[in-house]
């Protein structure tokens, strides 16, 4: 018995671009996608470079208190448009597949290097879109099956897929221009293999592509948007908790011991050689200041709330500590970062920043706090110390 052996030339095994004859994959649709895709990224961009600046320990130009929601709000586009960007990225990738595919003009050493210059500038707008888009939906969960800093990679990451894009519109902007002026069936540039016809229009793809953007917003923007709480099915704080709160970091999970919050618990107050040290009693028989402000953490969700306490001046005045001086804030907690933060002199003056003993009328549960917490206007969560132990002015 014979076996009939097929005989495949290698240039078989790799297809060309030839090989897609679906007019979906066309450039009309790739330039519409990649304008919001843009759009989406270059909000990300801002808003998350607004985030980065907000934790940095140091503000050569004073981060503002006010509006006091106003972390919430670009923290919030952050995420939602990161997710916006999941399902345009996906479809983007689809329609310039067949690009992967075509043959390097090895003949033409100029045309060559131009060529490598353009796929090399591509791999890494595509790893680093991947990547940033990963990380931050994995940060969104709280899962970081890493052991490098995501603050700092997400950061750096950012930069290089800012730059990479930059590059990539003006290689590509012609073509773009180009698509964008005609009407979307037009075949300019199309390749001329892309003769037929997908299940959809290629308008029919868009609207698909944009309902599908729109569905994965929805899903996820009630971590921000209290309304869409019971329809965002894929939010990850839908506003439980203890009294009403969610909660990033529990007590247990930041190491503290219940009996260091009970009654031996004080909060030190710090200036150089001058110190007083306070109980929750002494702290709850000062003047009280009741203030609503949201708690809005880098992972875009938010949740408002009425929080009453001392104001932090009013602490800071007692040991005479200058009206210009960064005061670190000391928690209790012993696992986890965050354990001891810097807050900037214009946030620890403001009349609205609060060491907090109560949340909307009753005493802060131990996982958000008690016996005394930090709050302040348009900070970031992470830096809202719970279980406050010691005031630090820095000179």
């Amino acid at each position: 018995m014979r076996v009939a052996v097929v005989k495949i030339a290698p240039s078989e095994l790799v297809p060309s671009p030839e090989s897609f004859t679906s007019r979906l994959r066309s450039p009309a649709v790739a330039a519409r996608i990649g304008l919001w895709l843009g759009i989406c990224f270059a909000v990300c961009f801002l808003t998350g470079l607004l985030s980065h600046y907000a934790q940095a320990l140091s503000h050569p130009i004073p981060f503002p208190t006010s509006p006091s929601w106003g972390y919430r709000v670009t923290q919030g586009l952050h995420v939602v448009t990161g997710t916006a960007a999941i399902p345009l990225l996906l479809v983007k990738l689809w329609t310039v597949y067949p690009k992967l595919f075509e043959r390097p003009p090895l003949r033409h050493a100029g045309r060559l290097v131009l060529s490598l210059l353009e796929r090399v500038s591509i791999a890494v707008l595509v790893g680093a879109a991947i990547f940033q888009l990963v990380a931050g939906l994995m940060n969104s969960t709280q899962w970081y099956p890493w052991s490098f800093s995501f603050r700092s990679a997400h950061y750096a990451g950012a930069w290089i897929a800012i730059g990479a894009l930059v590059v990539h519109v003006a290689v590509k902007l012609p073509i773009i221009r180009d698509a964008l002026g005609a009407d979307v069936e037009s075949t300019t540039h199309d390749r001329a293999s892309a003769t037929v016809d997908g299940p959809v229009s290629r308008r029919g793809l868009l609207r698909a592509t944009w309902l599908a953007t729109g569905v994965a917003v929805l899903a996820t923007a009630g971590a921000t948007v209290p309304l869409l709480r019971r329809v965002s099915v894929l939010g990850v704080r839908d506003g439980d908790g203890p009294q009403g709160l969610p909660v990033n970091r529990t007590a247990d999970a930041a190491g503290i011991d219940p009996a260091a919050t009970g009654d031996s618990w004080v909060l030190e107050v710090v200036n150089g050689d001058r110190s007083t040290s306070l109980s929750r009693a002494d702290l709850e028989a000062m003047t009280q200041h009741t203030e609503s402000l949201p708690i809005a953490c880098v992972e875009g969700w938010s949740a408002g709330a009425t929080w009453t306490g001392v104001r932090m001046r009013d602490l800071l005045d007692l040991v005479d500590a200058p009206e210009d001086a960064d005061v670190g804030l000391i928690s209790l907690q012993t696992r986890r970062a965050f354990g001891r933060t810097l807050m900037q002199a214009n946030f620890a003056r403001d009349e609205r920043t609060l060491v907090a003993l109560k949340v909307d009328g009753e005493d802060l549960d131990l996982d958000h706090g008690y016996p005394a917490r930090a709050i302040a206007p348009n900070r970031p969560g992470v830096l809202q110390t719970k279980w406050l132990t010691r005031l630090e002015v820095q000179t």
